[in-house]
């Protein structure tokens, strides 16, 4: 059977005055159907659909009384069902016929199924809605000065002008101080203030908490949406789709992201600040192709407040007699002349900042919140090294002794010395090496000392050190100080020169 189109080449060769023969020779058809189409005796079979199976169906007598029924009450899972058929019909049903099946389940749904939802696809208003919302790293493995960094990245996207803004936050958790920290920030970098802020319902950022602290949280946000005159929404809870004008984005910067990286080179870097330069840098690059959708839809945005929102979750904290807060389940030190007193502590994502009054006395770096029933440390010897100067056998039992060494060089020169040396000169010798570390500023080059004699079979004097290391001093600056005659003080005497006159 030829087909339409070889009829249609045939005669077009005709038509241009090819003999018989080259013309079905270029249609592909033999001679005797060409003399037919000439003489009008072909007669093309009519096209007929295909309405008929090639295949038996396997399921053909189970279907009604088995499949069926499960589907009707909303099991759709084609693994699971073929599993109950192989149970209720051994040997019968092999694993091979899933895909059938899975077409089967499909082609059912579709005729008989529930109704599915439909998308709405919106259209955007400039300087109308501003969305947020936190996404995982998941394939972007960094670490900072070589350790893993565990971190999450806060998200703000514009979807009428493709505006992004992306920040980097400690730990995997979602949390209102950076949240509040993200947001504001990424206000800054825009500008102004879309009319209408949305986020997902939050509850990511609540878990965990009681209905008063999650009330509380609520509350904050509204007041931190009021000093920026935005109005909030949300989408409905486990609707992930209707937050896609930012989920679709977050693949895009996460991918110029790992490609940023594979051309950097390597993905560790020097510090936080580094990293979020770095992700700062690869989001600004990002939103050069709309730049001049941003441009314009920064002309119908509201403007910024005088002032920037609170940011932070403020606690009060008591310095015990051992030197330390606790927050959040974690105990960091400060400084030894703070015990007893009270400390108003400024809460960020990254980072403590401890007031006494109005006063700020210092600034903690933050470690992550460990797991439910977890604690964990942050010590600086710092803080404490005068007064373990004095006791030094207290470092041997101390509670927090293996907070207190900054490093694994100085756990490995305790453990070296603690089995070298009788108690009482292992504890004065590391107590000694601390407050050099301390006096001198020399943590990392004392370790590598130290640590190279160890490995060098040589003896450990703190003495010898002390004398190597605190040669390491600034020398005082050298000032020429000219001497000036006597004279001089005439030119600042009035009517000096007119008198001698």
């Amino acid at each position: 059977m030829i087909t339409k189109e070889q009829i249609k080449i045939y005669m077009e060769n005709r038509k241009n005055k090819s003999t018989q023969a080259v013309a079905a020779a270029r249609a592909g058809i033999s001679a005797q159907t060409a003399y037919k189409i000439d003489h009008n005796k072909h007669r093309p079979k009519k096209d007929r659909k295909h309405d008929w199976k090639t295949r038996k169906d396997p399921f053909v007598e189970v279907w009604d009384k088995s499949v069926k029924p499960l589907l009707e009450q909303g099991v759709y899972e084609a693994t699971f069902i073929l599993e109950e058929l192989q149970k209720q019909y051994p040997d019968k049903y092999p694993d091979n016929l899933l895909r059938t099946l899975q077409r089967r389940i499909k082609r059912w749904r579709a005729l008989f199924g529930k109704d599915k939802e439909v998308m709405f696809r919106q259209v955007h208003e400039p300087g109308k809605l501003g969305i947020s919302d936190f996404t995982h790293p998941k394939n972007i493995k960094v670490t900072v000065k070589g350790e893993p960094f565990e971190h999450i990245f806060y998200h703000f996207r514009l979807p009428y002008s493709g505006f992004n803004y992306m920040q980097v936050f400690i730990g995997s958790g979602e949390s209102y101080t950076a949240f509040a920290q993200g947001l504001q920030e990424a206000l800054c970098c825009l500008g102004g203030v879309p009319e209408t802020h949305r986020t997902d319902s939050l509850s990511a950022s609540f878990k965990n908490l009681n209905n008063a602290a999650t009330e509380d949280l609520t509350e904050r946000y509204k007041a931190f949406a009021e000093h920026y005159n935005m109005q909030v929404t949300r989408i409905n809870p486990g609707e992930g789709h209707e937050n896609g004008a930012i989920e679709s984005s977050h693949r895009h910067i996460k991918n110029r992201i790992e490609q940023s990286l594979i051309v950097r080179g390597n993905s560790d870097f020097d510090s936080l600040e580094k990293y979020r330069e770095f992700i700062r840098e690869v989001t600004k690059r990002h939103n050069q192709q709309f730049a001049k959708l941003i441009e314009a839809e920064r002309a119908g945005l509201k403007p910024l407040p005088e002032t920037k929102a609170v940011d932070y979750t403020e606690i009060v904290a008591i310095v015990s007699n051992t030197s330390t807060i606790t927050i959040r389940q974690v105990t960091y030190s400060v400084p030894s002349r703070l015990i007893g007193e009270r400390l108003n502590v400024r809460l960020y994502n990254d980072r403590l900042e401890c007031y006494l009054g109005s006063a700020h006395v210092i600034t903690l770096m933050r470690v992550c919140q460990p797991a439910r029933g977890k604690r964990d440390h942050k010590i600086d010897y710092r803080h404490i090294i005068e007064s373990l100067v004095r006791k030094p056998r207290a470092f041997r039992g101390a509670r927090l002794r293996d907070a207190i060494l900054p490093n694994e060089s100085y756990r490995r020169i305790w453990e070296h010395v603690s089995h070298t040396m009788n108690i009482a000169d292992a504890c004065r010798f590391i107590v000694g090496v601390l407050h050099l570390a301390a006096t001198q500023n020399c943590e990392n080059d004392l370790a590598i000392e130290i640590v190279d004699l160890i490995e060098n079979n040589q003896p450990l004097k703190l003495s010898v050190l002390q004398n190597k290391f605190n040669k390491i001093k600034s020398q005082p600056a050298v000032v020429n100080i000219s001497q000036h005659t006597l004279d001089a003080y005439n030119e600042f005497i009035p009517n000096y020169h007119r008198t001698q006159q």
